[in-house]
């Protein structure tokens, strides 16, 4: 089979690698020039272990190759994905479907024959019967479907999840598009995958639906850990507690300073719009969104309280930017309001993350100091916070940190570190939610 993916972003680069990877010959479309350059030269525009490596096998077997050119990737396809960005539209919260639609009306001009047209980007529920119309607007001769296929890929883990994931979920109008994507996808039925075939507006709620979900145990486990400091309780041994339920899960019952990242933020406020428009309620992730929101801003008042009720004049040093490990990805990232905050309150910020530092640079204020690895960052420094849990921060010796710190204040916001241990090394240490 032969297939056009729209997008060489995260979604369109990771699913494009992996669909060839399953044998299948796929051209990547991606428009902006500097970065096809740099797809076509072997230079990955993200980060994410391992594709690398998948993208240059696949090239080399010549079943992946990327191209500006959109009608000639799309002429002869059976079926074209579109993986484009759905920002949060400025002003409202909707997701902006303007490059989805865009895509949408050059991929009907470009078919020649029977294709179908799969939104891979997370869109809100009525974006696949809006795709149908504009294709059928721009040529009403076309055979055609259209289908939803949202991804499930955890940054970091993206690879494993499109190869061995927890379920496919299609949504889909016709036999025919069930019986193509059934094809696309048959490399997964031999390891007896789930895979959840449903109507076009229920597999465009599901992403929603999962994203939601998952953001609000997270913000739950964050309030219990407010409450385990309260009454003297440990965060972690009630996370536990519950999470051996079955009914309940362990996952994403990790104490932080909130969530980020390019699904959740976006995805708990386009629900909310997508469920005001119809008049349903979603009181919980409303409440998600704006008691998350509240969280990352208030996380830089844990600093300045361990720093005495001051952080002018002082050195903090910062482990992590990104929103979680293995990436680097700074969108909605708890450190650009913790780091802003800290640097307006008059501290000397120096940074150091594994791979985050190139995208973190825009965004951040110009007086942060990017540091060439952790103990640089600690040199000198009158306190520490652990903004992102990358593991080689785990590993350092209190010892070693101790003899690069001027201070031995340490706000731990990933938990990282026992608190007896850093205590018994000599440092005023804090953490979330434990005793």
């Amino acid at each position: 089979m032969r297939i056009a993916m729209i997008g060489g972003g995260y979604v369109g680069l990771v699913s494009g690698a992996c669909f060839a990877e399953f044998g299948t010959e796929v051209t990547v479309v991606e428009a902006d020039a500097a970065k096809l350059a740099a797809l076509r030269d072997g230079r990955m525009p993200i980060y994410e272990p391992g594709l690398d490596k998948l993208v240059e096998a696949n090239v080399a077997a010549g079943r992946l190759s990327f191209t500006g050119d959109l009608p000639a990737a799309v002429a002869g396809a059976d079926a074209v994905f579109i993986a484009v960005g759905t920002p949060t539209r400025r002003g409202d919260g909707h997701a902006d479907l303007t490059y989805v639609y865009a895509a949408a009306e050059q991929v009907a001009r470009a078919l020649t024959g029977y294709a179908v047209i799969v939104t891979k980007s997370t869109v809100p529920v009525g974006t696949g019967r809006r795709i149908a119309e504009i294709v059928q607007g721009v040529r009403p001769e076309l055979e055609f479907d259209v289908a939803s296929n949202p991804e499930f890929l955890r940054e970091g883990a993206a690879i494993a999840d499109f190869m061995r994931p927890d379920r496919v979920v299609i949504g889909a109008a016709t036999d025919r598009a069930r019986e193509t994507m059934r094809q696309l996808y048959r490399p997964l039925y031999l390891i007896e995958a789930p895979i959840v075939f449903t109507d076009i507006e229920t597999a465009e709620l599901v992403k929603y639906a999962a994203n939601a979900f998952l953001a609000m145990k997270i913000t739950f486990i964050n309030e219990m850990a407010d409450l385990c400091e309260r009454v003297g309780a440990d965060v972690h041994d009630v996370a536990r507690g519950i999470g051996l339920d079955g009914r309940i899960g362990r996952k994403f019952l990790h104490p932080g300073p909130g969530f980020g990242g390019s699904c959740f933020p976006k995805d708990t406020l386009a629900l909310v719009r997508i469920a005001q428009d119809h008049g349903a309620a979603t009181r919980l992730v409303e409440t998600t969104a704006a008691v998350n929101e509240a969280r990352k801003a208030g996380m830089a008042q844990r600093v300045v309280s361990a720093c005495g009720g001051s952080v002018r004049g002082k050195t903090i040093a910062v482990f992590g930017l990104t929103f979680k490990p293995e990436t680097d990805d700074m969108r909605d990232a708890p450190s650009l309001p913790i780091v802003a905050r800290l640097i307006e309150d008059g501290a000397t910020i120096r940074a150091y993350d594994p791979a985050g530092m190139e995208a973190a640079a825009p965004l951040l204020p110009a007086a942060v100091q990017y540091c060439t690895g952790a103990l640089d960052a600690a040199q000198g420094a009158d306190a520490l916070v652990v903004l992102t849990e990358w593991n080689e921060f785990r590993a350092l010796a209190p010892g070693r940190l101790a003899e690069a710190m001027r201070g031995r204040v340490i706000v731990d916001l990933r938990n990282i570190y026992e608190p007896t241990i850093m205590r018994g090394a000599g440092f005023q240490y804090s953490s979330i939610g434990r005793r």
